[in-house]
């Protein structure tokens, strides 16, 4: 049998994705939003983090107690008055927030209203690519501006300093951030390496990728208009369930046995939902149910079907309606303004489908090369490998999220 031209670059990606499996475990790109009201010499700053987030603080143990997360914040969120932080007024209040957050309100008081500038280096220490959402409001002068905070741009001017006020997030920043979302976002790659998997010519691969394209560009537009908000403690792991799904497919087809697939998908569902019954787990049983009712059919589809391009079209429109939410649902979190909403979250829908292409055409390169040297393995050898992997990983990711 002649060796597939992408089979090596396939499995050299699927390989990295094994050594990158830890940095999974939390979605994707590090964010956290910051309110800060400035009001003469007093300045509120309300923060909100999602639990995920935070629980980087204590990787190896239960989520941060209120003590440790605001203990961790005062010593490196804070505004600056003429290059010195302003002193915190305690005590450090803890607000009420919506399911998969964590909401803090600080207080400061500075000794001047001149030359003020905002700080935040929390999370960089942990995740260098984080990025903090600062909105600022004057109610004194009734401005209003929004800045994005990241490692290199720590501190922002307010009043005074040089430039005398913020730089603005642009539509290219935000264009920066879909790439970044992808190429940070692990779970997203393995999704996409799984697509490149079941693709034997280009035209079904073209399929797939459209099919996806247009189902994360879905979901963003309805999420802009607020026609649908997403449950953002169910997305990570319906995205972790799709990559083990599309894994699953490659060995179905593969090994021509859909029925034994279907049927091991089944019953870890009828586990799944045992234990929900049991108080454990964070997943509606209704939402397992149904997960486990479309996996197990569409394997049985799929697996019969000789020719199945546009059906898997199809299908990946759906798994990019479930990673649309995933890629939009932590900007929605954050309260962006609304008369901006639309222009970011366009950006951010660019900047992932460059990301997103540019990984597809990386991998092809990649794999036009090796064939070029001749040395590639058999292509039914690299899906079956690199597709227990996906699955391995899709299946870890969603019950530890699920869990969570």
């Amino acid at each position: 049998m002649r060796p597939s031209p992408n089979a090596l670059g396939i499995l050299a990606l699927a390989m990295v994705l094994l050594l990158l499996q830890g940095a999974a475990i939390a979605h994707v790109v590090s964010e956290s939003n910051s309110v800060w009201e400035i009001k003469g010499n007093d300045i509120d700053l309300i923060m909100t983090i999602p639990a995920l987030e935070a629980h980087r603080l204590t990787p190896d143990g239960p989520p941060p107690s209120d003590a440790r997360l605001k203990s961790y914040l005062a010593a490196r969120v804070y505004p600056l008055a003429s290059g010195k932080p302003c002193p915190l007024v305690p005590p450090i209040e803890t607000m009420s927030a919506v399911p998969g957050f964590r909401k803090l309100d600080l207080t400061f008081k500075c000794p001047s209203q001149t030359d003020l500038q905002i700080h935040s280096a929390a999370f960089f220490d942990l995740v260098s690519s984080h990025t903090n959402y600062a909105q600022i409001e004057n109610v004194t002068t009734g401005e209003f501006t929004q800045d994005l905070i990241t490692r290199d741009a720590q501190t922002v001017d307010v009043t005074g300093g040089e430039g005398g006020k913020l730089k603005q997030a642009s539509f290219f920043d935000f264009i920066g951030m879909g790439i970044l979302h992808i190429f940070t976002g692990v779970d997203h790659m393995s999704f996409l390496v799984g697509l490149v998997l079941i693709s034997r010519r280009l035209r079904d691969l073209i399929f797939v990728v459209t099919g996806f394209t247009i189902g994360h560009s879905l979901t963003l537009a309805l999420a802009v208009t607020g026609v649908i908000r997403p449950h953002t403690e169910y997305i990570d792991a319906l995205v972790a369930l799709t990559i083990a799904l599309i894994g699953a497919e490659n060995l179905a087809v593969e090994s021509q046995r859909p029925g034994i697939i279907a049927l091991a998908i089944a019953l870890g569902s009828a586990v799944m939902i045992g234990l929900k019954l049991l108080g454990f787990g964070g997943l509606p049983t209704l939402l397992l149910l149904g997960a486990g009712l479309f996996t197990a059919n569409y394997l049985m589809v799929s697996g019969h079907i000789r020719d199945a391009g546009r059906l898997r079209m199809l299908i990946t429109l759906v798994f990019g309606l479930v990673h649309g939410f995933g890629f939009a649902a932590s900007l929605l979190e954050m309260q962006l303004p609304a008369q901006r909403l639309a222009e970011l979250l366009v950006g951010f829908n660019l900047g992932v489908e460059i990301g997103q292409l540019t990984l597809v055409l990386g991998v092809t390169l990649l794999a036009y090369w090796l064939m070029k040297i001749k040395w590639a393995p058999p292509r039914a050898i690299v899906v079956e490998v690199a597709s227990a992997c996906l699955v391995g990983l899709g299946v870890f990711w969603f019950v530890s999220r699920s869990f969570a």
